[in-house]
Parts: C-alpha cells; structure tokens; sequence
C-alpha cells in the first residue's frame, strides 16, 4: 500500500511493539505500588521491633550509651550480654520451667477444648449457642480481673509458688480459644463423612477418632501453637504465683532478675528476649502452613 495511508498503517504497526511494552511496565509498576509496596511497609513496621531487639542484644555498653553512634547498626559486635546472661542468671533453668509448663499447659487445652469444639460443632442440645457464647467471653475476660481469686484459689489448693500453679492456671484461659477455634474449623469437616464412618459399623468415638480428628488436624496444630505461645510468653499469673527464682518462667525470670537497679541493662534484656523468642519462632515456622489454613478454615465457617 502506497501513499500517505500506507505510511500511517506502517507507522501504528510499528508502535504496536511499544504501546505494548508500555502497558506492560505500566502493568508492574500498578502492581508494584499496589501490592509489594504495602506488603513492604507492613513487612519493616513488623520486623522493625525485632531489629532494634537484635541489634541491642548485640552492641556493646560503649555503643547503647553513647548519643553520638547511630542507633540502626552495630558496629562493634558483642556476645557480653549474652554471656553476662548465661553466667549471672539461671537462664536454661528458667528456658526449661517455660518449655515444661507451655508444652503440659498446651495438652490440657487441647485435651479439654477440642472435645468441646466437637460438641458445640455437633451435637444438638438445649443451650448450645449460650454455652459458645459463654465460653468465647470468658476468653475474652482480662486477666488483671482474675489473678487475684485465682492466686486464692491456687492458695487454698496448696499450689502457690509451684509450677503446678501456672500448669492449673494456664489452661483456664487457653481452653476456650481453642474450643472457640475447633468448634469453627470443625464446622467445615462435612458430617456426612462421620455419618459413612458409622454406617459401617463405628461408634460415635470410634468415628471422631478415625475420621474427624485426622481431618481437624491443621486446626488442632493451630490451637496448640497458640496455646503454647500464650503460656510462654505469659507473665502476670507467673508474676504473682511463682516466687523462687529457680521456679520462675523465662519472662518473669529476666526481668525480675534484672530490673534490680535505676539503670536498666537492656543489652542483657534484650539478649534474653532474643533467645526467649527463638523457640516460639521455630514453632512457627515448623508449622505455619497447618496454622495458616487452620485459622482460615476456622474463620469462614459460622
């Protein structure tokens, strides 16, 4: 085709190949501010508090009390703390009250509360709602409310300045979180296939223990990783029912062991909570897939 209307069609089909490459950067860049620029934000404003944990732990006197050295980076690298820790303070002993109460405190939640999910998720009977509701709310009770009977029910049961106070206390406020979460991710096992289970012959038990405890499993992963979470990092009950220092848990251990003067080591603080942290994140990150999907799958169903 020759003449100006050629030159104009020769001229489109060239700019085709660009129009093109510009939809499409002007496609990432729409993305880009859309998606990874938030989750980018969201991302250092949550990783922020462990950063400056990090790098507190790891810098020497000199440099955490000194106006003249930036804040964001250490430059002289130091395991004082860390050591100071280990030998001034029962740490592993504390590491190990922790890991004991979390891990005995976690089985009594799940032993009690997912046998209550199954029910409030199954089986109809008068007041079913009221006693879901009743249970969702006293989790929701702060525990500045309830220490002070619990310490005089912990007294009266000859438990006080004992671990078996917290492992009695504990599962008090972890048990209807996870009734609460087993009863939603219960709700989206189909009951038909425990109804095929005890046409062919199972009992009641005998249906929830082959077929729906195997299929409620990411939802019971989710609720112990809570659970464990929630005791190990507790501190007010642990706080006004354990008094030696060898029976303390590891939160109330560092702090009380080290908040003993006007000055406040927080080299040595943050060193504790840094390794106070790492078992809880390998948890998590052992598990997070199961606990995504069990709190999901938990949520969408009423």
């Amino acid at each position: 085709m020759a003449g100006p209307a050629g030159d104009r069609v020769s001229a489109t089909i060239k700019m085709i190949p660009r129009r093109m490459a510009r939809r499409r950067w002007l496609g990432r860049v729409d993305v880009a501010l859309r998606l990874y620029l938030p989750l980018t934000l969201i991302t250092v404003f949550l990783l922020a508090p462990f950063y400056w944990m990090a790098i507190t732990a790891f810098k020497p006197n000199s440099e955490l009390y000194s106006g003249t050295i930036s804040p964001l980076w250490v430059w002289n690298p130091t395991l004082e703390h860390f050591t100071e820790l280990f030998a001034r303070t029962p740490f592993f002993t504390w590491t190990k009250n922790s890991f004991v109460i979390s891990t005995v405190s976690t089985g009594l939640a799940l032993l009690f509360g997912v046998p209550a999910g199954y029910a409030m998720a199954r089986l109809r009977f008068r007041g079913r709602n009221a006693i879901g509701l009743a249970i969702f709310a006293t989790y929701l009770i702060p525990g500045t409310l309830l220490f002070l009977p619990m310490h005089q029910i912990v007294n009266r049961l000859g438990l006080l300045d004992s671990p078996f106070a917290l492992v009695v206390v504990y599962p008090t406020f972890l048990t209807p979180f996870c009734a609460w979460l087993m009863a939603g991710y219960f709700k989206t096992i189909p009951a038909e296939l425990e109804d095929c289970a005890r046409v062919d012959g199972c009992s009641r038990l005998g249906a929830i223990w082959r077929i729906a405890i195997p299929l409620a499993t990411p939802g019971i992963l989710s609720a112990a990783i809570f659970a464990f979470t929630a005791s190990w990092n507790e501190f007010l009950y642990a706080l006004t029912l354990v008094t030696s220092s060898d029976l303390r848990t590891l939160p109330l251990g560092i702090v009380a062991a080290l908040l003993n003067s006007d000055a406040l080591p927080w080299g040595k603080l943050m060193a504790g909570a840094l390794l106070g942290s790492i078992p809880v994140a390998f948890v998590y990150s052992f598990f997070v897939e199961h606990y995504a999907r069990g709190l999901t799958s938990g949520a969408i169903k009423g």
